[in-house]
């Protein structure tokens, strides 16, 4: 039987992926890649190409075959599919630590890094070689046998508690859904979303409409919903998925799973000699510091609770005097705020909506791009996918040379995991004198079209799109022909989001706007008058949503500084800790927010979820340059592309950022653009 896993593609073939060929193809590439590596061990004077440019093919080609799985994986989840991915998980695990503990590969790198011909690679390799050095120690090269044996443990079982973690939330997420043949209880609910839920009733063969909790049909129902029984009922089913409270209490439970991995993130720390989990996890990032990253968190709330405060005394007063509520609930707060946004600036989301259906935004995304960048975005046609919905693209430069690829699926569906990220399909690296074409995933899950409209966003799903794409661009315009280094590989997790963060800010600008919207029926642009009413809106509750991202950020670090094996992860007595600090509303006490945290228990956030304000820094100061000289300047948009988009991980991002902006960056841009000081200067 071919397996589609094995061959050599630009695009991955996936009407032809089967979830049996995943682990033959897994396993083969693996024994394969050991006995190259026995192979170049045995080569004498290590230089960078009988070395680190063999070790790029062999990871190279195992990425390619594992890329697809775990994307299918994410989007299209199965039995079959999951059980043969989570059959490699332990296998990639071991393959990984064995390489990272492999001392003689450890020693012809360093040979190489010692060698004559180091001082001869370009900054890019050498720093490359100096990145894999530290990761060597980060895999624990240097510890005695038996530690390494419990390490590579370890690294397996984490694989395998995290990938739980987040089937759990897939699971509780799927499971609950309610379902009305009378609409009463529905009043207040958008046409929109009504006839999404209509659609998704009728996929079950049922007449009326089923809510779930896929992410737009919970906030549609927690910001327009009238029946306040309803909100709660919804509100429980969705901060209390995978966990041990609410309407499915005890299934998908991911308790032991949180302490357990919590446990053994702090014992892998231990054995490679750092204190804690944040200790280990600031090696790579720009931070250098516990210290520093709780300052610099603790500033942002110092500046940011009293606006929030000022907010929330501002809501409740509003919801008593309109709504005759005299406790604000959790379940409230996005209705009220919805109706106090509508009376205070005559704003409402769901006529934001009519002028941003989806195809114009993705259009108009392609548009901004080409005069930012120059870069043209033509569709692809006959191209393999893995739904219906889904689109795939390329990117061409001045010259009409391809430089990147990527797919584009948007709209939330069942098997499919909630959120939205960029992932790497296929990475640019130099072979052989030729450019391999690098390719991403862009992934949503906005709200779908329907049989009688297009998919309609509303403007923080523009803002969302917008903000996955920068993370494309950043793969996918890289000009570093090293694998390593290529696109956003060796970029320092806390400036990682640096990208896309920034590009959200063109999702204010009427210059942008004018690209990226137009009314669903007429094709009208945007008016100005109601340009204005979001700008005058865009800061509404800004403070709120400060601090609730830096109760986030906080939770996650000192669950990860402050671990202590005798007492466990005290995982809900530190949030409480956290709220108290830097909270301006204290959710219920069933609220189990942690339990589907897989930015930091299932993904790559752990100890670090603080990057995104730290990069929202640098992409707020960044963006002032294009404020001073034109937000759609050619020249400003070069230096952008060449400093920060092209260089990807070849150099520090520091060093990439002070050459973009000319000095090290600074926190008022951010405070600005988030309304915490008044926007009246620049930087």
């Amino acid at each position: 039987m071919s397996n589609p896993l094995l061959e050599a593609y630009e695009l991955p073939p996936f009407a032809r992926i089967r979830p049996e060929h995943v682990e033959p193809a897994i396993d083969q590439i693996l024994a394969e890649n050991r006995a190259r590596i026995a192979e170049l061990l045995r080569t004498p004077n290590y230089t960078w190409d009988n070395l680190i440019r063999p070790l790029e093919d062999l990871d190279d080609r195992l990425d390619k075959a594992w890329a697809p799985v775990r994307h299918l994986n994410a989007v299209v989840n199965s039995e079959p599919l999951r059980q043969a991915y989570n059959a490699c998980l332990p296998k990639l695990s071991a393959y990984a630590t064995e390489l990272g503990q492999n001392l003689s590969l450890y020693e012809a790198h360093r040979a190489l890094a010692e060698s004559e011909e180091f001082g001869r690679l370009d900054a890019a390799q050498r720093k490359i070689l100096q990145d894999a050095l530290r990761d060597f120690r980060l895999a624990g090269v240097d510890l005695p046998e038996a530690q390494k044996a419990r390490f590579k443990e370890i690294e397996q079982r984490l694989a395998q508690l995290m990938s739980q973690f987040e089937e759990n939330v897939l699971d509780a997420t799927n499971a609950w859904t309610k379902h009305f043949t009378d609409l009463k209880p529905l009043a207040g609910l958008p046409e929109t979303a009504l006839a999404v839920a209509r659609q998704a009733a009728a996929a079950k063969g049922l007449d009326g409409w089923l809510l779930t909790l896929e992410f737009p049909c919970y906030a549609a129902v927690m910001t327009f919903a009238e029946n306040r029984d309803l909100r709660r009922e919804m509100y429980e089913a969705y901060v209390t998925r995978a966990s041990d409270q609410g309407p499915l209490a005890g299934r998908f439970d991911n308790t032991a799973c949180m302490e357990e991995i919590l446990r053994l993130r702090h014992e892998k720390a231990q054995l490679l000699g750092y204190a804690n989990f944040a200790e280990l996890s600031l090696a790579t990032k720009m931070a250098q510091t516990p210290t520093q990253v709780l300052k610099f968190l603790k500033e942002l709330a110092a500046r940011a609770k009293p606006k929030a405060q000022e907010e929330l005394a501002e809501l409740e007063q509003f919801a008593r005097e309109h709504g005759g509520i005299q406790e604000l609930k959790a379940w409230d707060l996005m209705y009220f705020s919805e109706k106090l946004r509508q009376t205070r600036f005559q704003l409402s989301q769901e006529e934001v909506k009519q002028y941003f259906p989806a195809p114009k935004v993705v259009a108009g995304l392609f548009a901004v791009v080409e005069r930012l960048y120059g870069f043209t975005v033509r569709e692809l046609e006959g191209v393999e996918v893995w739904h219906p919905e889904v689109r795939a693209y390329e990117i061409l430069d001045r010259q009409g040379e391809v430089r990147g690829r990527f797919y584009l699926d948007l709209y939330a569906r069942p098997k499919k995991r909630g959120g939205a990220w960029m992932d790497e399909c296929v990475a640019r690296r130099k072979f052989q004198g030729q450019v391999q074409i690098p390719v991403a995933f862009l992934t949503c899950n906005f709200t779908p079209p329907t049989a009688d409209a297009p998919a309609l966003l509303t403007h923080d799903e523009v803002l969302t799109l917008f903000h996955e794409f920068g993370h494309g661009l950043h793969h996918l315009l890289t000009q570093v022909d090293y694998l390593a280094a290529s696109g956003i590989r060796g970029v320092e997790w806390d400036a990682v989001e640096l990208p896309s963060q920034f590009m959200e800010n063109f999702c204010w600008q009427k210059e942008a706007l004018a690209h990226i919207s137009g009314h669903y029926l007429s094709g009208q642009p945007l008016p100005d008058e109601l340009l204005s009413k979001m700008l005058a809106a865009r800061h509404f509750q800004a403070g709120m949503q400060m601090v609730r991202q830096l109760e986030f950020a906080l939770f996650d670090f000192r669950l990860h500084l402050e671990y202590d094996p005798a007492q466990g992860g005290r995982i809900y007595e530190l949030l409480d800790q956290v709220r108290d600090e830097v909270a301006v509303f204290k959710p219920p006490a069933f609220n189990r927010f942690a339990h589907s945290f897989t930015h930091i228990f299932g993904g790559g956030y752990a100890a670090g979820y603080y990057s995104y304000k730290w990069a929202e820094v640098l992409a707020a100061d960044a963006f002032s340059r294009f404020e001073e000289e034109g937000i759609f300047d050619p020249l400003t948009g070069r230096a952008f592309l060449e400093h920060i988009l092209e260089t990807g991980g070849s150099r520090p991002a520091l060093e990439s950022f002070i050459a973009f902006r000319g000095r090290k960056p600074k926190i008022d841009a951010l405070l600005r653009h988030t309304g915490i000081l008044p926007d009246t200067t620049s930087d």
